[in-house]
């Protein structure tokens, strides 16, 4: 509490010795700073009591009467707690190779209630592919094939036509788009997932972001124009919803932009493998759960299923994943649109280095 400036209040007209104070207040005094002093002492020794386990606060002394014949105090320790049950283990998955089809949703609102509408009554749906990876898992889990398809590949889909491949999303929702992808590889499709954009904010952002290994500083042209420098960049959910848009800062644009989606699918998958957790059934099981909220996924990849493939991929080396960009042929209009042409005829070698399990001769680390 400050008190007001002023002058001395002992001034020339009171000089001299102070009066000295009464008897009976100077020891009114005394004896509160006396029971301060207990006061103090008792609120020491009942927290250091209190902050002990019970076991060491001695109990009081027994109470020894002329009758009573006083014995000696025993104390039994409670007996240890029952360690827990192992957990339940996690299913191998059969040693065969696995197609996964990876989408990434341009919906600003909730791709999964779009692709439930459109699944429900066909109706069309405003959202597009924005990012669209197939992903082969070998027999033995040790490495990943990753092939990203073109959003604007020119493409026949499946009982609509001519289109670019991302229309797909639109038009059929997820089920189409698996056909589509199917039909121009002449494979199996066995499971898909699917992220939109507030999805892949909330995932990163549940991982405590990502460290992304940009290859060439760049700025990116949208949202808040999140500045990337050279090397390892540890990016939080819309910094790198951001990385994996941008197209229009890089002359080659949307090749530039599907070859940094492969470069967050591996930072993510060294997350997610990070120390060992895949080796843990229980965190394998949290992390699927905590994905639940943000993937959709077909109705054959039930939480049990995505279990045992996270499981699976314990032993994967992050440094094995092969990459590459399904062939294309150059880009052009039709009906006025930008589109990018297929290679036919590289789109076959690679679609039978997939049924062939050889695909390792064209997707390369």
């Amino acid at each position: 509490m400050s008190t007001p400036s002023g002058p001395d209040p002992i001034g020339p007209g009171n000089s001299g010795p102070e009066p000295a104070a009464p008897a009976a207040p100077k020891r009114r005094r005394v004896i509160a700073a006396v029971l301060a002093v207990v006061l103090v002492a008792v609120v020491a020794v009942s927290a250091l009591l209190f902050s002990r386990p019970a076991a060491e606060v001695a109990a009081p002394a027994p109470v020894i009467t002329d009758t009573a014949t006083p014995t000696p105090s025993e104390t039994t320790p409670p007996p240890a707690p029952a360690p827990p049950p192992p957990p339940e283990p996690i299913a191998e998955l059969p040693a065969a190779p696995m197609n996964i089809l990876v989408i990434g949703s341009d919906s600003r609102a909730n791709a999964r209630e779009q692709a439930a509408i459109t699944a429900a009554t066909g109706e069309s749906q405003d959202h597009r592919s924005d990012a669209l990876m197939l992903v082969q898992v070998p027999a033995d889990r040790h490495a990943l094939y990753v092939i990203s398809i073109m959003r604007d590949l020119w493409v026949d889909i499946p009982g609509y036509g001519g289109s670019k491949i991302n229309a797909s999303l639109e038009v059929g929702g997820i089920d189409l788009t698996a056909r589509t992808v199917e039909s121009l590889l002449g494979i199996h499709v066995d499971h898909t997932l699917m992220l939109d954009f507030n999805g892949f904010r909330a995932l990163t952002d549940g991982l405590g972001g990502i460290d992304v290994n940009v290859p060439f500083p760049f700025q990116a042209t949208f949202d808040t124009e999140h500045v990337f420098t050279a090397g390892v960049n540890h990016l939080d959910g819309q910094a790198a919803l951001e990385f994996s848009r941008e197209r229009y800062a890089f002359a080659d644009g949307d090749f530039q932009r599907v070859q940094d989606q492969r470069i967050m699918l591996r930072a993510i998958l060294a997350r997610l493998t990070g120390g060992g957790a895949l080796n843990d059934v229980n965190a394998v099981r949290s992390i699927v759960g905590f994905a639940a909220c943000c993937l959709t996924v077909d109705k054959g990849f039930d939480p049990v299923q995505a279990a045992i493939l996270a499981y699976s991929l314990r032993n994967l080396d992050v440094n094995a994943i092969g990459t590459m960009t399904l062939p294309t042929a150059g880009v052009g209009m039709v009906a006025g649109q930008s589109v990018v042409f297929p290679d036919y005829a590289g789109i076959n070698a690679v679609a039978g280095a997939l049924r062939d399990g050889r695909i390792g001769e064209y997707a390369v680390p």
